[in-house]
């Protein structure tokens, strides 16, 4: 990594450049995505949430008008432990009723599909502004489906 790309913090009087890349919203749907990599932070809690560690995943969705970045937060929480496991297996790093211990570092670089939707919201002056959710993580290409039905052993029509 040379100096121009190496994070690290600025001094008052230093040059800058680095816009960024263009904040893009996408349109709702399915789209493929890398996890570009993902950060340890602790959720203070909420109304809904309580207090609990959160991993903030960034993805990176490639589009044909340039790639578009969405964060997902993950609460380590067994509120939401069906998110988790839906994150995993569409990484595939867990098959469905397969207990699984959680291995962040093997999530970076992995690709999966997600289903993606739209929301507008204000900002801090009052202005709307539209941002993407991932609302679902899908399962891999060639997985079997999960039915959502109970298993109750009983076969209609044998005896």
């Amino acid at each position: 990594m040379n100096d121009t790309t190496m994070e690290r913090e600025l001094g008052w009087e230093d040059e800058i450049e680095n816009e960024g890349s263009p904040r893009r919203v996408l349109e709702a749907g399915e789209y493929p995505f890398t996890v570009e990599s993902f950060e340890r932070a602790r959720f203070g809690g909420s109304e809904k949430v309580p207090p609990c560690p959160q991993a903030i995943v960034h993805l990176r969705i490639d589009t044909p008008e340039g790639p578009a970045n969405i964060n997902v937060n993950l609460f380590l929480h067994t509120r939401f432990e069906w998110k988790l496991c839906q994150f995993f297996t569409c990484l595939g790093l867990r098959q469905h009723g397969e207990k699984l211990r959680m291995n962040w570092q093997a999530v970076t670089g992995r690709t999966g599909r997600c289903k993606v939707t739209k929301r507008t919201y204000k900002d801090r002056n009052g202005v709307d502004r539209e941002a993407n959710d991932v609302d679902e993580f899908l399962d891999p290409a060639g997985a079997p489906a999960v039915s959502s039905a109970p298993q109750s052993g009983f076969t209609p029509g044998a005896f």
